[in-house]
């Protein structure tokens, strides 16, 4: 049985890729354990009160386990009261059972990225652009986009990048002043260092680069590095580099600098549209017409609600 087909009220006994896991102490001074599952239809939290060292010894992030649960309702989302788990042969499973993938095909995904790579005009903007995707390519087509929130899958990097690139090209009809190269390079560009932030094919987490660094930080140096290799310097750069540092539009976001050119600015709204729009829509798939979402905490703790049809 797949996380979609959970249901209030039932008993299930399934497989179940093992994500975070937390381990605590009640008042009374029992362990217990929080632990995310997730299979390629969604995930799931579970709480285990009263853990066992053996069961604590089965669940460890990254790993498929056989999980007997009741699902019940807690605070308006679904939950596993884990009963009891059992240790399972992962190297006779298939893990695309288990790893959400990208909604859109690879193939569709790269024909998008590679016409907008072709179409700009600007050679030191192109070189640098086409340097850093040979490079990587491997990566950006696998890499998530995030650990959480949006596009927390494998292929997610590729499928954020690609839908942002969808909306720039009708932006920059609706606004032919905005130059298009820098854009378009901008959004191709502004989340490569995700590629190196974000680790792990079952279980994304953040690699020491990551935490220490951060994918803007790591971004624009990929940037910096690839024009030194290319021997390409001056403004072109900057105005690369000032997208990639700017994006997240706000200090409190991120940004160690505001957006200070129309394509930065630009660039900040189409990814966090882009953003909004998948992180709600995940939310809207998981309930009825009819109904509203649990509360959404990255975007200020609102509900939404899904109409009839």
């Amino acid at each position: 049985m797949k996380i979609r087909e959970f249901e209030a009220n039932s008993r299930v006994q399934t497989l179940l890729l093992v994500g975070q896991v937390t381990s605590g102490v009640t008042n009374s001074g029992s362990p217990y354990l929080s632990v995310t599952f997730r299979d390629n239809t969604g995930t799931i939290d579970g709480k285990l009160w009263d853990v066992k060292p053996a069961q604590q010894e089965i669940i460890k992030s990254g790993t498929v386990i056989e999980v007997y649960a009741d699902v019940i309702m807690y605070r308006n989302n679904l939950q596993l009261k884990i009963m009891d788990v059992r240790e399972v042969d992962n190297s006779e499973l298939n893990m695309g059972d288990f790893i959400l993938g990208s909604p859109v095909p690879v193939e569709k995904l790269r024909q998008t990225i590679q016409d907008a790579i072709d179409n700009i005009d600007n050679f030191e903007i192109k070189a640098i652009v086409s340097a850093i995707y040979q490079k990587y390519d491997k990566e950006i087509y696998s890499s998530p986009a995030a650990a959480k929130n949006h596009h927390e899958f494998y292929g997610g990097l590729a499928t954020h990048i690609a839908g942002m690139l969808n909306l720039a090209n009708t932006v920059c009809d609706l606004y032919p002043y905005l130059d298009r190269d820098l854009l378009c390079a901008g959004i191709l560009l502004h989340d490569i260092g995700k590629i190196k932030e974000l680790g792990g094919l079952s279980v994304t987490e953040y690699t020491l680069e990551g935490k220490l660094l951060g994918h803007i930080s790591i971004s624009q140096t990929m940037v910096q590095e690839t024009a030194d290799e290319l021997g390409i310097e001056g403004e072109t750069v900057t105005l690369l580099r000032h997208m990639v540092l700017a994006h997240h539009g706000q200090y409190e976001y991120g940004s160690p600098v505001l957006p200070a050119t129309l394509e930065a600015e630009a660039l900040h709204y189409i990814d966090d549209f882009d953003a909004r729009m998948t992180m709600i829509q995940k939310e809207l798939d998981k309930i009825r017409p009819g109904e509203f979402t649990s509360r959404i905490f990255s975007l200020d703790n609102r509900i939404f609600y899904k109409p009839k049809k």
